[in-house]
Parts: structure tokens; C-alpha cells; sequence
């Protein structure tokens, strides 16, 4: 299907479109690659990798230079099985490639790239005494993050930037200490905003009269909404309730994220949330996604049957916490995700906290391809972590 393994690839065709096997032939190829570089370039990834019995020879750096860098490279599998040659794992399908638990990017400083390349540092929310990840962005993993996210909303979306209201406070993005995931998920989504407003002032409270002149100005448009789920409930589902308040935004579409542990301890499910938005606002078109400041860009978002899909530029493993073998489906284990964007850190195999299921592989009702799946909360004992869990309201 691909002349080469070339991500770039990628951005030519629509981002839930591959049939499984296809995703995982073109996964088998990248993956080493982009395993081979990190281990090349990244110390501690490499020590990592050898202390668990990997060994990836480094006679073919060139090669894996040239794959990562976009170069029309035509070698298949048996080329780059040369480089990733593990002493007692080998590696013959995505669930074989050595993972990482997301918790190291909290305990060491890893990137694959010189400092000097650094464009910018990301950072997860964390409560006060929490440690918290740091991600080292150069400008071709940035441009990657940006350029797979813009794919993916535009089929949820379409390809117009939107009238947007944004259920935050301003100040999100002028308060340092705060400007950390939640931070750069507004910025994240606010370039699919042409026309912009913040829902809540600098005390978190509902800016009722900038909303109804917002609504008044683009009657009849289709309207995008952003925020973070707890923040979306508290400040303004909870807020319209108190007032006894309904607005008219039936053409709207809300996209949200994070904070569902705080949710569910108010008792609030998924369909209650839903139905409580329509009911406020006439709210018929609501997606949740499913991401990570260790893997921006290639998020996990929810089609209209409610189940959260794997892109072409993402994919997910459930494993067993007895022996990390892969689940079945239907089966619930801890989330194993895997993108292709990060470059400059190894953060491509990632074992998260959280627990789920694969409801199944390229039959959603929706019509998306590729594996779907659905939360089913955190490893007990796991920190609080995300993006709006640790706000305080």
C-alpha cells in the first residue's frame, strides 16, 4: 500500500481509514525505526532497553537517520530487522516493542535530541508535591503533533475553522504555574477557533452577557465548544443549572477531556453528562477524548457511538498486570499507547496508568477503521494525574 515508510505519508490519507492489518504492516516497519533512533540517541532509553535484554545494533544508524528524516527509503522489513535485533526478545508484531512506563518521564529528563534543539519544554499538571513529566519538543515532533491533531479533529470537525467558545478563564494562559497540559490544550484547539471567546473571567465565573452577544453574533452557525470535563461541569453546566438557564446552542459541537475520576465521584456517567448538555443547550454533537501530555497530537477521540478510536497515527495495547501479555478483546487490562509523532523523546511505547478494554478492530457502527476501546478508570494507587484532576475549583 506505502512505497516507503515515511510518516509523511500519513497526512494523504483519512485518518481512521486503514484497515487494521494494513496500520500494524506499516507500524512493523516504523516502530523499529523509530525504536533504533531513540535507542541511538537517547542514554537512558538505552540502558533501559539493554537492562530488559534488547540490543539494537548501530551499524545502520545511517539508514534509520534517513527513515526518520522523510527519505525515500524502499527497504522493507528484512532491512531494518538488521537494526533492531533483541538478545532474548524478538520482535515480530506491535505488541512486542519494548514499552515504557509513562511515570519515568517523571523521574528523568529523556530526550533523543541536543539541547540546543529544544523548541519548547511540556510539562503534566501535578498537585503541590507532585513530581511532574517533562516532554522536549523539537521543531519536527512539534510540527508532527500539530500537524496529526489538525488531521484528526477536521474529521470530527470539517476543514473551516469554527466560531469557538472556550469553557476557560483567560488567565489559563497567562499564569505560568498553570500553563502545563490544560495550558496547551486550549492552545492546542484554539487553531480550530476563528472567531474566539473565553466562557469563564479570571475567578472562574460564567460570563453570561459575552456568551449570549457570541451566540446572538453567529445565530445559525455551527459553533465549537473546548474545555476540560470537571471545569465544563463545575463552571458551567452547574452554573446554567443554579441559574435556571438554558441557551440555545443546539448547532454546537463540544470536544472535552480529562478529569472524569472528579466526575464520577459527583455520580455523574457519561450519558448523564450528554443528556444534561442537551437539555442545558441543546448540545446533540459531544466528544470525549482520550490523551496524554507524553503523546500531544495523536489523541484518542470518541465517534458518535460513544467509542473512543485509535487514528493512523496512534494505536493501543491492553495488558495483563500479572505478566503484561497482551488482552483480548473485550478483556480489561492497562492501556499501552503507542504513537508515531515523537521524535525527540522516546515516548512512542508508553505503558500509561489507566485501565480499559478494545471493544473491537475495524467493525464500529461508526465506520471508522482500526481498534476502538473504552476507559475503565486508573491502577488503583496510581496518582491523580490529567489534565483538569488536579484543579481545585
Amino acid at each position: 500500500m506505502f512505497e516507503n515508510y515515511d510518516i509523511n505519508a500519513l497526512f494523504d490519507i483519512e485518518p481512521f481509514s486503514l484497515l487494521q492489518n494494513d496500520k500494524e504492516i506499516f507500524y512493523s516497519h516504523y516502530l523499529e525505526s523509530l525504536c533504533s533512533f531513540h535507542y541511538q540517541n537517547c542514554k537512558e532509553y538505552k540502558k533501559i532497553l539493554n537492562a530488559f535484554g534488547y540490543n539494537l545494533d548501530s551499524k545502520n544508524i545511517d539508514f534509520i537517520t534517513n527513515f526518520m528524516d522523510g527519505t525515500n527509503v524502499t527497504s522493507k522489513k528484512d532491512s531494518i530487522n538488521s537494526t533492531l535485533s533483541p538478545t532474548h526478545h524478538p520482535i515480530n508484531s506491535i505488541e512486542s516493542y519494548p514499552f515504557l512506563p509513562v511515570r519515568l518521564f517523571k523521574e528523568y529528563d529523556l530526550k533523543s535530541i541536543d539541547s540546543k534543539e529544544i523548541l519548547k519544554t511540556m510539562t503534566s499538571s501535578g498537585t503541590s508535591g507532585q513530581s511532574v513529566s517533562k516532554i522536549y519538543l523539537d521543531k519536527k515532533t512539534s510540527s508532527l503533533q500539530t500537524k496529526a491533531l489538525t488531521k484528526i479533529m477536521q474529521s470530527f470537525l470539517g476543514k473551516n475553522r469554527l466560531p469557538m467558545i472556550i469553557i476557560d478563564s483567560e488567565n489559563l494562559l497567562k499564569n505560568r504555574a498553570m500553563f502545563s497540559a490544560r495550558g496547551a490544550g486550549v492552545l492546542g484547539f484554539s487553531m480550530f477557533g476563528s472567531d474566539k471567546i473565553y466562557a469563564l473571567d479570571s475567578e472562574m465565573k460564567l460570563k453570561l452577557d459575552s456568551i449570549n452577544a457570541f451566540l446572538a453574533k453567529h445565530k445559525g452557525e455551527k459553533i465549537l465548544l473546548f474545555g476540560f470535563t470537571f471545569i465544563i461541569w463545575l463552571h458551567f453546566v452547574s452554573e446554567l443549572q443554579r441559574l435556571g438557564i438554558r441557551l440555545n446552542i443546539k448547532n454546537g459541537v463540544l470536544i472535552h477531556g480529562g478529569g472524569w475520576k472528579k466526575i464520577l465521584n459527583l455520580a455523574v456517567s457519561k450519558d448523564a453528562f450528554k443528556a444534561t448538555l442537551r437539555d442545558l443547550c441543546g448540545i446533540e454533537s459531544v466528544h470525549d477524548y482520550y490523551g496524554m501530555v507524553e503523546q500531544t497530537g495523536s489523541i484518542f477521540v470518541e465517534c458518535e457511538r460513544g467509542h473512543l478510536h485509535a487514528s493512523i497515527f496512534s494505536d493501543i495495547i491492553t495488558r495483563r498486570s500479572v505478566d503484561f501479555s497482551p488482552c483480548d478483546i473485550g478483556e480489561m487490562g492497562i492501556l499501552e499507547v503507542i504513537s508515531l509523532l515523537p521524535h525527540s523523546y522516546p515516548g512512542h511505547l508508553l505503558l500509561s496508568e489507566d485501565l480499559g478494554s478494545i471493544l473491537g478492530v475495524d467493525n464500529c457502527p461508526c465506520g471508522r477503521k482500526g481498534k476502538y476501546f473504552e476507559i475503565k478508570g486508573r491502577i488503583k494507587n496510581a496518582e491523580i494525574r490529567g489534565c483538569s484532576d488536579t484543579y481545585q475549583g
